[in-house]
């Protein structure tokens, strides 16, 4: 598996090759990872991060990620059914939290329909639909409609009460706790957002912080649980081939953390 822009023809036949990898990885369960893309082509890259740590490794990163092609929002649909496709059944997707391998035609408002969950939730810096964070790939996924409205604009912490629906998932009056397979999902996609969104492009400066209850403010919590997360849950082979389709297929740009899992220690 190499980084490298496609044309369009051939960013498709990558895309369906990066489909053929095993049944298991699609409800997220721990599994071997494919490995990662042509060791060559990943130092070119992330080059201008080699060597780097701290605040100059987030710049670094920054730099680099904040160069992509965006999408709207209505073609957040359709990259959705790609990017979340179950690998054991091409005509549906997987539910992040609840686990649910479920039909892509499926999409939409009514109760058992699935929709655009933001992982960064979008009232957290106020940005909204607009393209951009709104719409970037790294932290959207096909959630169950009625389970994305009860994660709601929650922070991340532990516990609370089950949720129905999203096996495995707990929720109280401010904080969501996702299902065990996409705790590190969940986790690596919040520390793309801190450092993709630095106050550029018209955007607030998203950060994270170890609060919950942050409410409109421009940050997400707590990041303490999730680099607990992050280290508890590695990016398996669903995680990775998705971070290649939105670089192939989409837009061109890449999670560094699903690529270095070591960055985050270096970062926070």
């Amino acid at each position: 598996m190499r980084i490298s822009r496609l044309t369009p023809w051939a960013a498709g036949l990558a895309a369906a090759a990066l489909f053929a990898i095993p049944a298991a990885a699609s409800a997220g369960q721990p599994q071997t990872a494919e490995p990662r893309p042509d060791a060559a082509a990943a130092d070119s890259y992330y080059a201008a991060a080699e060597g780097k740590t701290g605040a100059a490794l987030k710049a670094a990163l920054h730099g680099i990620i904040k160069n992509q092609s965006k999408v709207t929002y209505d073609g957040v649909w359709n990259a959705l059914k790609v990017t979340d496709q179950d690998p054991a059944n091409p005509n549906n997707v997987i539910l992040l939290y609840s686990g649910r391998s479920q039909s892509k035609s499926t999409n939409g408002g009514g109760a058992n329909d699935w929709n655009r969950e933001h992982v960064w939730a979008k009232s957290h810096g106020d940005f909204g639909t607009a393209t951009g964070p709104g719409t970037d790939l790294h932290h959207l996924r096909p959630e169950d409609v009625t389970v994305n409205s009860t994660r709601g604009n929650k922070d991340f912490d532990r516990g609370g009460s089950p949720v129905g629906e999203a096996p495995g998932s707990l929720t109280d009056a401010d904080s969501f706790e996702p299902r065990n397979a996409v705790k590190g999902d969940v986790a690596r996609m919040l520390l793309y957002m801190a450092v993709r969104y630095e106050g550029g492009d018209g955007f607030a400066n998203l950060e994270l912080n170890d609060r919950v209850g942050n409410g409109s403010a421009p940050a997400h919590g707590r990041i303490s649980v999730l680099k607990q997360w992050h280290q508890m849950d590695p990016p398996d082979a669903f995680e990775q081939r998705r971070n290649q389709v939105i670089f192939d297929v989409y837009q061109h740009n890449r999670n560094p953390f699903i690529d270095h899992p070591e960055w985050v220690a270096s970062i926070w």
